[in-house]
């Protein structure tokens, strides 16, 4: 009895002994198993995370193609878009929306610009100092110095030295001829009248140019705000009881006062400038009259002078 019941206690512990090495085994490969588990979630947040840069990039990559780069300008917009914003803004989009008259009153305004810029220069060309040339002439001449007298005008530019020079020629060479003394100073005096005309046509070039485009564009402008006018007013017989009257006519009348605008800023330079060559070229023909009356002066006593010589000789 002894020896069975030592027996008994001995097997529950040697069996468990014995199954040890078996239950260790699982709880071996247990950790092993799970330590992997545990990781997978971090791994794939971390392949997540590597993985969304790429993605972030693709878009812009496909948006940096040479084909939208150039179909697409800096600001974002398309180039019709651009165009559509120039044609409602600034110098253009008040051309447009003034409607058909706004052009020619555009045209004019090119013109008067011209002529203008071609006046001034050449009446600033032909600037020169008048007084100082008639008294050298005159004194030149009661020294019986014509041919000197003649090329000092010839050298000079500006319409005192053209009529200056032109009565100059005809006296000296009726002179050579042995001309009738008292038919010689109606001569020069017609040479000089008949050159004169010729001079005041070529100071008053293209003049009647400008006079034109300073009444026209005005007038051009008053027509064309009423006919805006008149489409306003059928806009808002066609609108009535939809939109409000008063903002309706107001968007119309606006835009048809735009050519009365440009009528205007074009009409007023035009007008000035006018204006100032005609009193420079009214300068001019007083300084040319006055230079032919002295010259006849001049000649006639230049001719009194040499017919009494003849006579005492």
């Amino acid at each position: 009895m002894s020896l069975l019941l030592y027996f008994a206690l001995l097997l529950p512990h040697q069996t468990p002994a014995a199954s040890n090495p078996l239950d260790n085994e699982p709880a071996a490969v247990a950790p092993a198993d799970a330590k992997p588990a545990t990781a997978k979630p971090a791994d794939m947040k971390a392949e997540g995370q590597q993985g969304e840069k790429p993605a972030e990039a693709k878009p812009s990559e496909e948006s940096e193609t040479p084909g939208d780069a150039e179909s697409v300008p800096a600001s974002g917009k398309t180039m019709s878009e651009v165009f559509d914003d120039l044609c409602k803004t600034g110098a253009l989009g008040w051309m447009i929306r003034g409607g058909i008259f706004m052009w020619p009153i555009l045209l004019c305004g090119i013109i008067a610009a011209g002529v203008i810029i071609e006046r001034f220069r050449s009446l600033k060309m032909l600037a020169s100092d008048a007084p100082a040339l008639r008294n050298q002439v005159r004194q030149l001449l009661n020294e019986d110095r014509v041919e000197e007298a003649l090329g000092l005008c010839d050298r000079e530019t500006g319409p005192v030295p053209a009529i200056l020079g032109a009565g100059l020629r005809k006296f000296l060479v009726l002179r050579r001829l042995n001309y009738d003394a008292g038919k010689i100073e109606d001569q020069v005096v017609k040479a000089m009248e008949d050159y004169g005309v010729h001079i005041v046509a070529a100071l008053e070039k293209h003049l009647p140019i400008l006079a034109t485009i300073s009444s026209v564009a005005p007038m051009l402008g008053f027509l064309g705000t009423v006919s805006g006018m008149i489409t306003s007013f059928d806009d808002i017989v066609l609108k009535l009881g939809e939109v409000n009257i008063v903002e309706a006519a107001a968007g119309g009348i606006g835009e048809a006062l735009l050519t009365t605008l440009l009528g205007l800023v074009v009409g007023i330079p035009a007008f000035s400038a006018y204006n100032y060559f005609t009193s420079v070229i009214n300068e001019f023909v007083l300084d040319v009259e006055e230079t032919s009356t002295e010259l006849i002066e001049t000649v006639t006593l230049q001719m009194a002078l040499e017919s009494r010589e003849a006579a005492g000789s």
